[in-house]
């Protein structure tokens, strides 16, 4: 069994070793926030262009395609390298664009990522984009693959997890390292599941700790138990 079965997140590796959950945002809210964007970059032009137009008049109108220019192809990428690391649209929503490592997104990723919005574009409509985003189970489109970015879900702030109430249990068998990892963070996220989705989950991962595949409290006290004693509270 490995982590994929418990989570559908996708688990990425920093340099340093460190694994972290990221969830790729789907193509519907990736849709709204730029939807979003459009209308803010919309209402900037437009308030420029009759600010400055009517006062400039040739002057302002270069003014005008300058800051047009600016804002399609400029604006996500400051945003993105900002300390929010997201456009107002994505953090609207809580999305962020980082590395496929989860590392901030660099200057060279963020251009190579909104230059190929062209290609994103082609046939019509945001073609290509779409249909790569729907093919993929990271929900990237042709600017993510080519720079090495995800748009995700930014992790919300948790309170400090409570230390669980169960004793450990020595596994029956010599587990993998990827049972013991999958394990481990079953248990890392356990303050933030419902008992009903707690349960469910367990029974998934029951055949590592030797019980039977029901989702029941039973059955989960017996895996968390298995987790803990992973995690060496062997007392």
């Amino acid at each position: 069994m490995t982590r994929e079965v418990l989570d559908a997140a996708v688990m990425s590796e920093t340099p340093e070793g460190i694994l972290i959950e990221l969830r790729p945002a789907g193509i519907a809210v990736r849709c709204y926030a730029y939807m979003l964007d459009f209308l803010v970059r919309f209402i900037i032009v437009s308030v420029s262009s009759a600010i400055l137009i009517p006062i400039l008049q040739r002057t302002g109108q270069g003014i005008v395609l300058v800051l047009f220019f600016g804002m399609e192809w400029f604006y996500p990428v400051g945003f993105e390298l900002s300390r929010w690391g997201s456009t107002p649209g994505k953090r609207t929503f809580g999305l962020k664009t980082v590395m496929d490592n989860g590392l901030p997104i660099t200057p060279a990723a963020s251009i190579t990522r909104n230059l190929l919005r062209v290609a994103d574009f082609f046939p019509i409509a945001f073609g290509f984009g779409i249909l790569s985003m729907l093919l993929r189970r990271d929900f990237k489109r042709l600017g993510d693959i080519a720079a090495a970015t995800l748009v995700v879900y930014e992790p919300k702030v948790a309170a400090k997890p409570k230390p669980l109430d169960i004793g450990p249990v020595a596994p029956s068998r010599i587990l993998a390292p990827q049972d013991q990892a999958a394990l481990m963070a079953f248990a890392a996220r356990v303050p933030k599941l419902t008992n009903e989705r707690l349960d469910e989950l367990a029974a998934i991962a029951a055949p590592i700790a030797n019980c039977p595949p029901q989702p029941d409290p039973n059955t989960t006290r017996r895996v968390l138990g298995v987790a803990q004693w992973l995690l060496g509270r062997r007392e």
